[in-house]
């Protein structure tokens, strides 16, 4: 009963977490900040897991990830029309060579589980292997994004999202424990400490915009003022 209340929270979360993201970017129409290399593979990884999920067995993976591809396509598409720059071939290249990494090693396994001998489970298992692996590279772009250039403008990046993502990843790395899931503990691992410095760079970011601007408006102002002609400073 708690492994399945644990993987219900995890689903939830999971589920839930790219709306912020979705109306930040769908919505109001801000991306800056974000990664397209980030995107493609949020867009490719829930496919794998879905994959994953079929020849395992874990339908939980299967709803879950189908959800957070959905929303992971409609962040990339609002990320494409309002970055044209991103369009360029050697953009889309880059982005493609890392999300077709994920959807190869997929599609191969479950060319693989329809062979004679090959199990569902075995298939599931390298899978699984193949997908922690990738997980590493796939949780680096997007922090790494924000860790190079200190001046990059975040107004793209919602910091629910990310404060989200890190409780997802903790609960699904809790039920790879639990389940005895050795990918699904080291993806989320990862996963997990990529939300962490997002979150954190996010955090720091932005106590260190707000908080300048009180002090720097108010001399601003009263120069403006009492520089003026008195009539002006009556007014």
């Amino acid at each position: 009963m708690l492994t399945y209340a644990l993987g219900l929270v995890a689903a939830v979360l999971s589920v839930s977490l790219s709306w912020p993201q979705v109306y930040r970017s769908c919505v109001q129409r801000r991306t800056s900040g974000l990664s397209a290399t980030a995107c493609a593979l949020g867009v490719a990884m829930p496919i794998g897991w879905i994959s994953y999920g079929l020849l395992a067995g874990q339908w939980l993976q299967v709803m879950t990830n189908a959800a957070t591809g959905l929303t992971g396509l409609a962040i990339m598409a609002a990320l494409l029309i309002t970055q044209p720059r991103l369009r360029s071939r050697a953009a889309l290249r880059v982005a493609a060579t890392s999300a077709g990494a994920v959807l190869a090693a997929a599609l191969i396994s479950l060319g693989a589980a329809a062979l004679p001998g090959v199990s569902g489970h075995g298939a599931a298992s390298v899978l699984g292997t193949l997908l922690a692996g990738i997980s590493f590279v796939s949780a680096i772009p997007q922090p790494l994004a924000l860790l190079r250039d200190r001046h990059l403008d975040l107004s793209g990046l919602s910091p629910l999202r990310w404060r989200m993502a890190a409780g997802a990843c903790a609960s699904w790395m809790t039920y790879g424990i639990v389940t005895a899931q050795p990918a699904l503990f080291a993806s989320s691992g990862v996963g997990l400490i990529s939300a962490a410095i997002v979150c954190t760079v996010l955090h720091r970011r932005r106590e260190r915009t707000v908080v300048p601007v009180t002090r720097i408006i108010r001399p601003v102002w009263r120069d403006s003022v009492t520089t003026r002609t008195p009539a002006m400073a009556g007014v």
